[in-house]
This record gives C-alpha cells, structure tokens and sequence, in this order.
C-alpha cells in the first residue's frame, strides 16, 4: 500500500512539474520539446535523457582511474576535471571542431548525458540545481541527503570528504588543487569546502586551495600548474563563463552571450588540454581529462525543476 502511494505522489509531483511553466507561462511543452530535440540531437552521446547517468558517477570514474593499473609505457596517473558551471546538456550542440569538447571526443572520450538534483527528470527532485549541491555531489560520489549541501551558502562537515581530500589522505595521489573563482567555495563565510579546507591545513595534506578574481585568473593559476614539472595528480578548475552569462541575460542557445560564454569555456579547456599534451612527460603519464557541468538553468535562473536545469552532462577521455 505505501509503495502504491507514494508512486501515486511520485506521478502527481512530476506531473505538477511539467505543468508549473505552462501555468507561469514560460515553460511550455514547445520549449520543452524542442529542447529534448536539441539535447537529442548531438549524435556523439551515448545515452538519451531517460538512460541519463547520476553526476555522482562522475567520484567512481575518477577514483577507478587512479586505483586501476598503469597502461603499458605509462609511469604515473593524474586527472582533471574542467567544470563548466551552468552549462546546459543542449549546450554542446555548440561545439566547434577545434573545441575542447570535440577534441575529447575524436580523441577516444566518451559524452554522457547526466542529471542533478538526486534524482533524473521528470521524477521531482530531491536537491536545489544549484552550484553548491551540483559540485559536491561530483566531489563526494553522494547527494545532498548525505553531504549535507542541500543550496549555496551551507558549510559542509568533514564527515563526507572530497576526492581532493581523501585521495592525497590516502596516499592514492601525491596531491590535489582546486582552482576556482566564485568565493562560495571556500572563501565566503559559509562556503561549501571552508571546513574541509581547514581540515587539510591542520592534517598537513598536499591539497591546494586556490582562487582567483574571474575565469581569466582561474585559467592562469591551472595552466601554471599543469604546466609545472611537478604538477599536481589532481587538478579540479572550475570555468564561470556560463554561469554568468546565463544569470545575465539568459540560458538559452538562441541567446549570443550564452553560446559566446560556452566558446570561452571551450576555449580555455582546449588551452588546458594543450598544455597538458605538451608537457615534457605526458608520453609517460596516463591522464584522465573529463569536462562536465554542476547544473543547467533555464530563463535567468536554476536550482529549481526543470528539465533545463536538471540535465547536465560530462565527457571523458
């Protein structure tokens, strides 16, 4: 009886959820549709929005990296991850042939449709679309009923650490960095990663906590890092551009300021993943590059339940 009921709420939420932008007249079933069609349309992916994949995968594709054996010729692993915040799953029907996304993809990597949220459209989610929820969950392999980080503005306790931290904590990796520009993260009173953060320093972990002013800065403090003879194992950097522009004048592919935000991001990635195949040693070391995103948005905002906020998406090679 209470599986049926809460299948019956299940369906009444997530018809309600269809129907909210209808009502408030801005998200209407064309809309709708005609973004599952874009979503849909870029061939590369390997899953459709109902096979889509949790974000949370994204902690075991990484972390089976560096614990699986070494390629024949290959002396050492490390691993990036280049966020693109706010960058929607229709998005990279965007991609330009000499973009990052492109190069990943006709390189060997694979592109996943993914969800935010905890749980995949159109069921109700179950956490904020928001920055804070979207990252943690990518960082700690867990959602927000777990991780604590429900929205922006809440500090995380050490109880559920990130792959940053317990990588190096554990010896899987010599050391970590985080590069960043929104103080959210760990420079604002209540920031996401303020405890985690204290808990390397006083532990004395190789975990790197950098921020920067804007993206520009962002890209300068991971390509100084990439480009050192003793990078670190593990990079995290996370990009603005869509982000900004989506909360400017909106998230939309029809909107220029949003398709030229994710050209910057895709710019500056490619600048990323050229500086690591020029390093000295790259013949030798197995990297592990994914680019992905935390949330999508739709109008000028996200953290709620859309299916243009909900899906989100990550290519790996």
């Amino acid at each position: 009886m209470l599986n049926a009921f809460y299948s019956v709420i299940a369906a009444i939420l997530s018809l309600f959820m269809m129907l909210y932008g209808t009502i408030a007249g801005l998200n209407n079933f064309d809309t709708i549709s005609k973004y599952e069609e874009n979503v849909a349309s870029f061939e590369p992916y390997e899953n459709t929005i109902e096979t889509a994949v949790p974000q949370t995968e994204l902690y075991n594709v990484i972390k089976n990296h560096f614990e699986s054996e070494l390629p024949a010729g290959k002396i050492i692993k490390k691993a990036i991850v280049i966020g693109y915040d706010g960058c929607r799953a229709d998005a990279l029907t965007l991609c330009e042939d000499d973009g990052a996304v492109a190069k990943l993809i006709t390189t060997g990597g694979k592109a996943y449709i993914s969800y935010c949220g905890g749980v995949n459209y159109p069921v109700f989610n179950t956490q904020d679309t928001s920055t804070a929820p979207g990252w943690a969950s990518i960082l700690t392999g867990k959602w927000a009923d777990v991780h604590g980080i429900t929205g922006n503005d809440i500090i995380k306790s050490t109880d559920t650490l990130t792959l940053l931290t317990s990588l190096v904590e554990e010896k899987t990796v010599r050391d970590s960095a985080f590069y960043v520009s929104w103080d959210g993260h760990f420079i604002s009173e209540n920031s996401t990663y303020k405890l985690e953060k204290a808990y390397c320093e006083e532990k004395g972990l190789d975990v790197t906590f950098s921020d920067a002013d804007d993206d520009s800065g962002t890209v300068e403090n991971t390509l100084k890092d990439i480009k050192a003879l003793d990078c670190s194992d593990f990079i995290f950097t996370i990009l603005e551009h869509t982000d900004h522009a989506g909360h400017g004048t909106g998230f939309d592919l029809d909107n220029p300021d949003y398709s030229d935000a994710f050209a910057a991001a895709e710019k500056d990635a490619m600048e990323m993943i050229n500086a690591i195949e020029s390093r000295f040693t790259y013949p030798v070391e197995d990297w592990l590059i994914i680019i992905t995103s935390d949330h999508g948005g739709f109008n000028t905002g996200h953290g709620a339940f859309t299916i243009q906020e909900r899906m989100t998406f990550y290519v790996a090679r």
